[in-house]
């Protein structure tokens, strides 16, 4: 794609930008950041960053609700839109959960919706379900479950793209864990999934078969994918009291190790307010940490000290840390230029590891952007400022660690020279 980066420096110079976002848009980049490093090898940590064949991997990427669901033009159309922003990573859940086919065991959720994918109506997919004539969890490996899973993998290898793959959500907006706790007549929504034999054993159930699953595409275990870069045990697993928490955390991402030592295993909880407790748990090997300004009553600088700060408990404990959620909601005046500086921030500073933005949405399709009317945090392939911003982010982004790399490969070539009688 060819850019006008005359028309976008003056678009952004309109918005009011700070002076450093027009230098990184000074020299289009060759090539996106997904297209730098090899797709072919497993993405691995190294001090507070991660790597791949020893060379960094800075993460920039974006979330994504309706992927697992979405039908497959809507899934084309948000990858492409990553491969067209530079991104290097996408997230998302494993969703939806339902009750039973039947009825009989309810469905907590509106699994009928008829609407946008954006706006959680899954036409008729689901993953996980409740059996009653068996008593039990079922999983759902047909067209409308895991392999929509199989094509989403297939289509962001091909784009040489990576996947952080949360194995389940909390929240109830397409069944998560509450619809899990729900089968056993439980309207705890904090304890009992995290608690209850049951619900832990269906847990680990459904891991093992994720993780061992063989893709009808690729032919590949999931566990041998290096498209995948991380699992995450739920998104923003919110068990009470705390120490349930970090030990069901503890737990099974012991469990997930234990089956598949190629991956990265992180907690993807918010991390906000206990900052990071579970970093120190051994079987994790970054940090996650959400961050919306709205929600905490954050100015915009207050929420760029605090990138400051979550980077420097990454550095306390050696390990990466990901700002893996964060929005901001466009109708503010200052929406741009929030971006630019939390961006510029975590560019920065070698202690910070990536950023993945919530959310990316693609055309529906309907036709039409999703209308985010509550939160406005979609990002779009607009041509927005935003969406510039985050070009420019990712631009700049593929040059330092291509510098970077260059540095660390000269330096290697120079001890070998050295190291020759």
């Amino acid at each position: 794609m060819i850019v006008d980066w005359q028309r976008v420096k003056n678009e952004l110079r309109n918005a009011g930008l700070r002076v450093f976002v027009f230098a990184l848009l000074s020299v289009p980049a060759a090539v996106s950041a997904a297209d730098s490093l090899s797709a072919t090898s497993f993405i691995k940590t190294s001090g507070t960053g991660f790597a791949v064949d020893s060379r960094p991997f800075f993460v920039t990427g974006v979330n994504n609700h309706y992927l697992t669901y979405g039908s497959q033009d809507e899934v084309i159309r948000v990858l492409d839109d990553v491969v067209a922003m530079g991104a290097n990573v996408v997230r998302i859940f494993l969703q939806p959960v339902i009750g039973s086919l039947d009825g009989s065991t309810a469905t907590i959720w509106n699994w009928r919706l008829e609407a946008d994918a954006s706006d959680l109506a899954v036409k008729g997919m689901y993953l996980l379900s409740w059996d009653p004539r068996e008593n039990r969890m079922a999983i759902n490996d047909g067209a409308n479950g895991m392999q929509k899973i199989d094509f989403l993998i297939a289509e962001a290898g091909k784009r040489r793209l990576r996947l952080i793959i949360a194995f389940l959500d909390f929240w109830a907006y397409t069944g998560g864990a509450q619809q899990m706790r729900a089968w056993y007549g439980s309207r705890d929504e904090s304890t009992f999934f995290f608690d209850d034999p049951r619900t832990k054993r269906d847990y680990r159930t459904w891991v093992r078969h994720v993780v061992q699953r063989v893709n009808l595409l690729t032919g590949l275990a999931y566990r041998d994918d290096p498209t995948i870069m991380a699992w995450e045990l739920m998104n923003e697993g919110n068990a009470r009291p705390e120490a349930l928490r970090l030990a069901w955390t503890a737990e099974m991402s012991a469990y997930v190790k234990s089956l598949d030592s190629n991956h990265l295993v992180s907690s993807g909880n918010a991390n906000i307010l206990v900052k990071l407790s579970d970093l120190t748990i051994p079987t994790l090997d970054f940090g996650t940490w959400h961050g919306y300004p709205l929600y905490y009553n954050l100015t915009v600088q207050e929420f760029n000290d605090l990138i400051t700060e979550f980077c420097q408990l990454a550095a306390r404990a050696n390990k990466p840390v990901l700002l893996e959620e964060f929005g901001y909601a466009r109708s503010n005046r200052d929406s741009a230029d929030a971006y630019a500086t939390w961006l510029d921030t975590l560019t920065r500073d070698p202690k910070c590891a990536g950023w993945i933005v919530w959310q990316l949405a693609s055309r529906q399709d309907s036709g039409r952007y999703p209308v985010d009317e509550h939160d406005q945090f979609d990002i779009r392939n607009d041509g927005s400022a935003i969406w510039n911003i985050l070009k420019a982010a990712t631009t700049a982004q593929t040059r330092q660690t291509s510098s970077t790399s260059k540095a660390i490969q000269a330096i290697q070539q120079t001890r070998e020279g050295n190291q020759q009688p």
